[in-house]
């Protein structure tokens, strides 16, 4: 387990750092008894206090099963973790995961083809405009952050006009891990080669032609892809 730190937050995210590598990597198994709460406390170095909020998240991620004194069980991350554990299984400290990278484009692409489909049958004039809007402004954009930026919001752009709730929330629970990990999966890189993908899906969605707007934001996915798997291999 990472050794403690005297800002207590920053404990906490270590021993929570730690405690979630050891579940990922199995070091721990679905169904095992962990070390009690004073045990775990004293191999990390940190009050009690500062453990409990570590293992409040990781509860939370429905990682482990708290139960009444110090008793706590492994939960399979398979069958009980959500999209939150992703980032943590591809992008480790223990260094990036290929397979679980690829799995994460491959769902991804996927994805936004349906986003793309659904949009183009049930999108608002307004929301037409404001996805032309987001594509012709990625050709302008200063540098790869701010491409970047508007990449997110054009898809959650895209997400709004699918009326699907359950893509919007998944935009949603995917922000922070995006713009967390942005600088490691450089889905823009060399943005200005990109711009015309997004105009290409932008048009067909505003001219409703679902299976045109799948073709361009499958694509523009397959591209930002290959941009990743450059960067990191």
């Amino acid at each position: 387990m990472p050794p403690a730190t005297a800002d207590p937050r920053r404990a906490s995210d270590h021993v929570f750092a730690g405690l979630l590598e050891a579940l990922l990597s199995g070091r721990y198994a679905p169904g095992e008894k962990l070390p009690t709460q004073r045990t775990l406390a004293a191999e990390a170095g940190v009050t009690m206090g500062t453990l409990r909020e570590a293992l409040q998240r990781l509860e939370q991620m429905g990682l482990i099963e708290v139960r009444h004194g110090d008793a706590m069980r492994v939960r399979d991350w398979r069958r009980h973790g959500g999209l939150d554990v992703i980032a943590h299984l591809a992008l480790g400290s223990s260094g990036l995961d290929p397979a679980v990278l690829g799995d994460v484009f491959e769902a991804r692409g996927l994805m936004l083809r349906e986003l793309a489909a659904l949009a183009a049958d049930r999108r608002s004039a307004g929301q037409a405009t404001r996805l032309r809007e987001l594509a012709a402004a990625v050709s302008e954009a200063p540098d790869q952050h701010a491409a970047q930026r508007l990449d997110f919001a054009f898809f959650t752009e895209l997400a709004e006009a699918a009326e699907n709730l359950v893509f919007v929330l998944i935009m949603n629970s995917i922000r922070s891990l995006y713009f967390e990990h942005a600088g490691r999966l450089p889905v823009t890189a060399a943005h200005e080669e990109l711009a015309h993908l997004y105009v290409d899906a932008a048009r067909a969605v505003a001219q409703r032609r679902p299976a045109a707007a799948r073709r361009a934001v499958g694509l523009l996915a397959e591209r930002q892809r290959e941009r990743v798997d450059a960067a990191l291999w």
